[in-house]
């Protein structure tokens, strides 16, 4: 997992904005601020989904330079995780109590979800703040 720098823009009258100094073209919009990196979460797992090449994220330094006009305004940063989907299914194994495995099994399969795909899902949900 790796984490980009995302700039918040918040002009009066509008959403919030998001940009990315490292993933050019890359942007994203949200309402609230709950919802800021939940939604710049979604455009960054879309910009690489159209975007085979790997980055490496800058550092802090780096991205503090480059946003400094931003920042100086009344931008601020935020970490935003990316999460590659390798679709490699992994064997694991581990333990939990049996009353929230239970809870477990009874939620995804009101879901119609497998276990795993709920256990997954609860998992990547928790990372990204949602």
């Amino acid at each position: 997992m790796r984490y980009f720098h995302g700039v918040v823009h918040k002009d009066e009258d509008s959403a919030f904005g998001v940009s990315f100094p490292d993933l050019a073209g890359c942007f994203s919009a949200a309402d609230n601020l709950e919802s800021v990196v939940r939604e710049a979460t979604d455009a960054v797992s879309l910009y690489f989904e159209n975007n085979d090449r790997v980055i490496e994220p800058s550092s802090i330094e780096v991205i503090r330079e480059l946003a400094k006009e931003d920042l100086a305004s009344g931008a601020f940063l935020i970490l935003v995780p990316y999460i590659p989907a390798n679709n490699t299914p992994t064997r694991i194994n581990i333990s939990l109590d049996s009353g929230i495995l239970a809870a477990i099994d009874t939620a995804a399969s009101a879901r119609k979800l497998t276990r795993s795909a709920f256990l997954a899902q609860a998992a990547h949900n928790e990372i990204v703040g949602r």
